[in-house]
């Protein structure tokens, strides 16, 4: 299969790609890095990437920018970091997409666990991340050709040990577990689903 990663060279994207690289044809999307480099928060930088790539078999996103911050301090401008840079972003990836990729194909999303498992200074990347999970549900009613969509919602990964202490009681999911998530949805025959990924 020919499958997209965007973010491959991040924490969570590396993993995927070391899990799909020997069986399929990866392209590794970055923003500086990467086979195609893109801006993802643009969308006239998605379709380029598209027309780059042309016809794709699968798109895993494990990419998106979101506010960490107190509420009490929060402003329209740092919401709208999560609402542009995590929702909107891979809402765009799938709208742009659904035109290049190919029948029976599949697209994956990240939301994350804080959907339903909010923890202080993260209302932002909560209310975004059952965004996407929402979304993920609606568009898999209405894609066309088979095409499937679903979501993959981490909690606290072992590779980041900066976040532990703002999830504390939270186990730290494998890397293996979170790969294993995508190619889950990348491979398997569900649609509509989120795949919550916790320790």
């Amino acid at each position: 299969m020919k499958i997209i990663v965007i973010g491959a060279s991040g924490t969570i994207g590396s993993s995927i790609v070391s899990a799909l690289e020997k069986d399929h044809q990866i392209i590794k999307v970055g923003y500086k890095s990467g086979d195609i480099q893109t801006n993802i928060n643009d969308p006239a930088s998605i379709e380029e990437m598209y027309k780059k790539i042309s016809a794709f078999d699968a798109l895993i996103c494990a990419a998106g920018d979101g506010y960490f911050g107190p509420l009490s301090s929060m402003t329209d401008a740092n919401f709208r970091v999560s609402i542009d840079g995590k929702l909107m972003s891979q809402v765009n990836l799938v709208l742009a997409g659904q035109k290049y990729i190919t029948p029976k194909g599949s697209f994956t999303l990240t939301s994350g666990s804080l959907a339903n498992d909010p923890v202080p200074f993260a209302t932002s990347l909560s209310a975004v991340n059952a965004a996407i999970d929402g979304f993920v549900r609606g568009a898999a009613i209405e894609l066309e050709n088979g095409i499937r969509i679903n979501s993959v919602a981490p909690g606290v990964v072992e590779a980041s040990p900066a976040y532990f202490p703002y999830f504390p009681g939270h186990i730290p999911a494998t890397m293996h577990q979170v790969a294993q998530a995508y190619v889950r949805s990348a491979l398997g025959a569900q649609t509509g689903q989120t795949y919550t990924v916790k320790g």
